[in-house]
């Protein structure tokens, strides 16, 4: 007699049959739960962090933690739901940890509809803060398969991310433009010199994101890179956006390309935002569903201000006279005043400004016709519509007065050191500071930018490719990242500025001023 059985009956008898024996060592590895794209962990703290996984079923996400790498001391803990609601994704908040340990962490994915069936764990690791002075580092970058430029293994794949590993970063800083989801990822791209770039694609990269599903494959895309999911596992994110992971250069009053057939630039910002959320270990906010400003405090020498410039600014548009108000907002007033309080109680020795878009390089919506500005930067002169708001909180940390603030920062493709100095500014009403441009991580390389000399920067040092070599694939070597580490005994800040072969292209050491 041929009996056919249903994959459901077949576990449905088995179970039954075989008792308290467990199921996953007799189902198939496709009848587990699996972990689909790596682990992740972020917005780690002196005593905690946040885990990430996605599976490809209904599940609970099993998480298990120890201070070992055997886990002979786990502490297992409660389990949370992964729904088709969040793409299978879950996220959970893990407390209670010791400072400045490193955490090792476990997690496995249990079937919803079959509670005996367990899938393969996947290990990941994390330092949490220190509550004492000692030695911090972290890494810092943005821009990733961004102008066509995708996973490419010819060429090794995201090949920054390899890099940046190597220096065993407490953290890395992720400065924005995750994703291009206005990006569409082509098999092959015909380059300069006759060779062909070939990239791993996928259906939903075919085309601009506009649905929710396509704004979630566009994250997902990243985490097939074998680089990047290793540097997950290992290295904790603290992540912003910028522009790309909606659409280039929007704001609220963005007029869409031809290429969308959805028109409503809010609803495209609240799909992109949903699978943003969804696809990061971020801390969430109760207060405000959705946020991405929030501080970081990483030890007694370093707190990170994690700054939102795309949810809360008015019209991109040429707003040089538009006086300090709605249609000039970059970070808006709660934003601002969040900072203000921030900057103002930190106890740290040093406070990084974590902005997705550089101070003063002047960026345009209509670059060929340098027209619509979407950046703070209005033009040589004093400050006006947007500087406004950078002015006011220059003056305040002076006034108040808020010590040794750096400012980190990607966005435009290339890497520079800018030197803030009043002396040469248009509006002098503030002390000296640095301002660190790095990326891209993968993506086309660009520049360098005109600057504006508003706030008087002077730049140290920029590694650009130039204006007659724009757009130079990954495999050009112009990949760029910097590394910061805080000594400490003495408080001092290096700052690096290395390129994809981690070959260190510029340094420099900052000494900590009394608060």
């Amino acid at each position: 007699m041929n009996i056919k059985f249903s994959r459901r009956r077949f576990l449905t008898t088995s179970a039954g049959a075989l008792g308290t024996m467990a199921m996953p060592y007799l189902s198939r590895a496709a009848d587990r739960p699996a972990v689909t794209h790596g682990v992740q962990s972020g917005d780690v703290t002196v005593d905690g962090g946040v885990v990430w996984a996605r599976t490809d079923r209904p599940a609970q996400m099993l998480v298990e933690v120890a201070t070992s790498e055997s886990f002979r001391d786990a502490r297992a803990l409660p389990p949370i739901a992964a729904l088709p609601e969040s793409d299978f994704t879950a996220k959970l908040l893990v407390e209670n940890l010791p400072a400045g340990q490193d955490i090792f962490y476990r997690v496995r994915f249990r079937d919803l509809s079959h509670s005996a069936i367990e899938g393969e764990p996947v290990t990941g690791r994390f330092r949490t803060a220190p509550a004492d002075r000692r030695d911090v580092s972290f890494v810092w970058g943005g821009d990733v398969a961004g102008q066509g430029w995708g996973i490419n293994p010819d060429d090794g794949g995201m090949f920054t991310f390899s890099a940046m590993r190597k220096h065993r970063p407490d953290f890395f800083l992720h400065s924005g433009d995750t994703i291009y989801a206005d990006g569409p990822i082509q098999s092959e791209v015909k380059l300069a010199d006759g060779k062909i770039w070939k990239n791993l694609t996928i259906p939903e990269k075919a085309k601009v994101a506009e649905t929710l599903d396509e704004y979630r494959a566009a994250h997902k895309y990243n985490l097939t890179d074998d680089n990047l999911r290793a540097f997950n596992a290992e290295v904790p994110i603290f992540v912003q956006w910028d522009d790309h992971e909606v659409t280039n250069n929007w704001s609220l009053s963005k007029n869409l390309p031809a290429a969308y057939k959805v028109r409503d630039i809010s609803l495209l910002a609240a799909r992109a935002g949903r699978a943003f959320h969804e696809m990061y270990p971020m801390r969430e906010s109760i207060v405000e569903p959705g946020r991405v400003y929030r501080q970081i405090s990483y030890g007694p020498h370093l707190d990170v201000f994690v700054l939102d410039e795309r949810s809360y600014r008015g019209p991109n548009g040429d707003n040089v006279e538009t006086e300090y108000g709605p249609a000039s907002y970059f970070l808006g007033p709660e934003q601002m005043a969040w900072l203000k309080r921030g900057l103002l109680n930190s106890r740290a020795t040093w406070k990084v400004i974590a902005s997705d878009m550089p101070l003063s390089i002047l960026v345009y919506d209509d670059a060929a016709n340098k027209k619509g500005s979407e950046a703070f930067a209005q033009g040589d002169g004093p400050p006006r519509g947007r500087e406004l708001e950078i002015a006011d909180l220059l003056r305040f940390i002076k006034m108040a007065p808020v010590k040794n603030t750096v400012w980190l920062t990607a966005d435009v493709h290339y890497t520079a050191a800018n030197y803030y100095n009043p002396d040469k500014a248009q509006f002098q009403e503030f002390e000296p500071f640095w301002e660190f441009v790095s990326g891209p991580l993968h993506a086309g390389t660009f520049g360098p930018g005109e600057m504006d000399n508003t706030f008087g920067p002077e730049v140290r040092f920029v590694k650009a490719p130039g204006l007659d070599k724009q757009n130079l694939p990954p495999s050009a070597g112009m990949q760029f990242f910097g590394h910061v580490k805080i000594d400490g005994t003495s408080g001092q800040m290096t700052v690096t500025l290395r390129d994809r072969a981690d070959v260190a292209l510029w340094s420099t050491t900052l000494d900590p001023k009394e608060s």
